[in-house]
């Protein structure tokens, strides 16, 4: 059975939130693309709000509806 890959974008909005979760930087986006590095910028920032809210490891990432 193939496994379907999930499309750049929503990888890359996972990847900010969980970098925005753990309180990095947003320097240490690793895209330089603008219009890739717009979708995880935008999960960076979500993920800096949950931060902000004390969400914090997996239950937080559980309860963000964006990322399913």
């Amino acid at each position: 059975m193939k496994r379907q890959k999930r499309d750049r974008t929503s990888s890359l909005f996972n990847r900010g939130f969980k970098a925005g979760l753990d309180g990095k930087s947003r320097d240490f986006c690793p895209v330089s693309t603008i219009e890739l590095r717009s979708h995880w910028m935008s999960g960076w920032r979500e993920g800096r709000e949950a931060h902000w809210g004390g969400q914090t490891g997996v239950s937080s990432i559980q309860m963000n509806p964006s990322l399913h």
